[in-house]
């Protein structure tokens, strides 16, 4: 195993909630004890996303493909937190120093580090970067990372209608930009399509450039009690770690809430609200690191848009908790969905 390099440390100021605070402990832990300097050893490095690591869900995806690279395929990984309020700038010393370091590939988790990973993709030509959940900056040394995650929203919007009782469920997007806008759209359109009588509320936490709606829990959790208030009893969140908050708030009323891109039902930070989990929109984040990386060690690298979509099983919807298995119905109506949607009868809007 190797040992993780950390660049900058990120201070996450809501830690107040307990699943948060445990969560971020973990990130601080070294997960072996040989040195990352040997440069016989392929390595490879992931600079995280707003909340990093401990999130119990986008980061902690990214990171499962990381450490399943160094178990399998013998890879020396190195890891780097963003800093609050950080600006491109940041991120183009961050991804310089992995890259200087010999990582290969470097992976930018998440949009925001789109223009940093153009600038410095630029001057390691030699170096695979990795772009998750970005398209608009490409280039010959550059894989974008994609996915379908209007799909697998649609598919919890199916089910949230086949569980709620009331009729009203919540939408929460950590900050209102294109990406979470998909989460929205395929989210309401399930709902709609299952029940038209539904009521879907939808609030966003910040606007940008103020991207806290993906780090402080504390919103999330806020935003959750005010659609319990107005009757909503299913609240999907796409929000990062301030999703957390929200799956508090929903569990803590006895509501149903989604969880999204981890299957949240089985994260260690949230097992205090697990059981009403219903479930989660997956996003094989994982494997898409894992196959960046191994393209990089067999010498063939993965460039320009890799898609991952409902068809692929790149999204999907998790069926850990017991209490959703139970429930026929939903089931049923999810596969169905699931099978006209891969079939082409049901096409998923992007956009609200």
């Amino acid at each position: 195993m190797r040992r993780i390099t950390r660049i900058t440390t990120v201070g996450i100021a809501s830690a107040a909630l307990a699943l948060s605070a445990t969560a971020c402990g973990k990130s601080s832990t070294d997960s072996g004890s040989s040195s990352s300097t040997d440069s016989k050893a392929t390595k490879a490095a992931i600079a995280y996303d707003i909340g990093g690591r401990g999130d119990q869900s986008f980061n902690d995806a990214a990171y499962a493909g990381l450490k399943k690279a160094e178990d399998e395929l013998g890879v020396k990984g190195a890891e780097a937190e963003p800093s609050e309020g950080e600006g491109d700038a940041d991120k183009v010393q961050r991804l310089t120093a992995l890259a200087r370091a010999g990582n290969n590939p470097v992976i930018g988790v998440g949009f925001a580090y789109a223009p940093a990973i153009e600038k410095v993709a630029k001057a390691y030509p030699k170096t695979t970067f990795g772009l998750i959940d970005d398209t608009s900056k490409t280039g010959p040394n550059i894989a974008n990372l994609v996915f379908n995650e209007e799909q697998g929203s649609y598919l919890a919007g199916v089910a949230a209608a086949k569980a709620s009782k009331t009729g009203t469920v919540g939408f929460i997007g950590g900050v209102e930009v294109p990406l979470i806008k998909k989460f929205e759209a395929g989210f309401a359109q399930g709902v709609k399509d299952t029940n038209p009588k539904a009521k879907v509320l939808v609030q966003y936490l910040t606007q940008p450039p103020n991207f806290d709606g993906f780090s402080k829990p504390d919103l999330g959790k806020a935003a959750a009690e005010g659609q319990l208030d107005k009757g909503a009893d299913v609240i999907y969140a796409a929000a990062g770690l301030a999703g957390s908050g929200s799956i508090e708030a929903a569990a803590t009323a006895g509501k149903w809430a989604i969880g999204v891109d981890s299957d949240q039902y089985n994260q260690a930070g949230l097992a205090a609200y697990k059981a009403k989990i219903l479930t989660s929109v997956t996003k094989d984040v994982s494997d898409s690191v894992f196959n960046l990386i191994k393209s990089v060690k067999d010498g063939k690298p993965q460039t320009g848009e890799i898609r991952y979509g409902l068809a692929t099983d790149g999204v999907g919807l998790a069926d850990s908790n017991p209490e959703y298995k139970k429930m026929t119905d939903l089931i049923a109506a999810v596969d169905k969905a699931k099978k006209d949607i891969v079939d082409g009868k049901i096409t998923v809007k992007t956009a609200p």
